[in-house]
């Protein structure tokens, strides 16, 4: 199963992707692929705070980090079949792509897709964490309309591949495309 979750920054989105990941695996192993490059201590301490929120839930379940700024295709690759998977986040992943590799934006999106589509092949249960970042005013140079662009192409093939496509406000999630058996909106947090 594949599963989009978006939302604005600090809305609660990582804590409803981290439940999703948990209530999938079960009595397993949960992995938590982070694509996040520690560079500042603001960074440093959203980590930390994540880390201490995985911390808190090692009660119910187990996780293991998988450190992947960009090769995610390669991270999801050591994770077994019908593993339960938070990719956090792509917003971050989108600008390695764009910012500290060498692939076009046609080869990001396609390892993308191929991620997806082998994480689907081997019965990973796949959430994807990305942030709304496009919700304000248009900004005013081109590379960052470069950014939303790339950005919004990745969202917009995610929501229509995923089963389950969930976008989080102040900590209350709403499923714009429930799968079977699941209410329309979830719990708040």
């Amino acid at each position: 199963m594949i599963v989009f979750i978006s939302g604005g920054a600090r809305s609660g989105k990582s804590d409803v992707a981290e439940q999703w990941v948990v209530d999938a695996a079960g009595s397993a192993a949960c992995y938590y692929l982070a694509t996040a490059k520690v560079t500042d201590d603001e960074m440093a301490e959203r980590v930390a705070r994540h880390r201490q929120s995985r911390d808190e839930q090692r009660q119910t379940a187990q996780w293991k980090t998988i450190e992947a700024p960009l090769a995610i295709d390669q991270a999801l690759s050591e994770v077994p079949d019908g593993s339960a998977v938070l990719l956090d986040c792509l917003t971050l992943w989108a600008s390695q792509v764009l910012y500290a590799s060498e692939l076009s934006e046609d080869q990001g999106l396609a390892l993308l897709t191929d991620s997806v589509t082998n994480a689907r092949a081997r019965n990973v249960h796949l959430v994807i964490v990305s942030n709304d970042i496009n919700e304000s005013l248009p900004p005013n140079d081109t590379e960052t309309w470069r950014y939303l662009a790339f950005l919004q192409r990745a969202h917009r093939w995610l929501a229509a591949e995923a089963d389950a496509v969930v976008e989080v406000i102040a900590g209350c999630a709403l499923n714009w495309k429930p799968e079977q058996g699941k209410p329309q909106k979830e719990r708040l947090l």
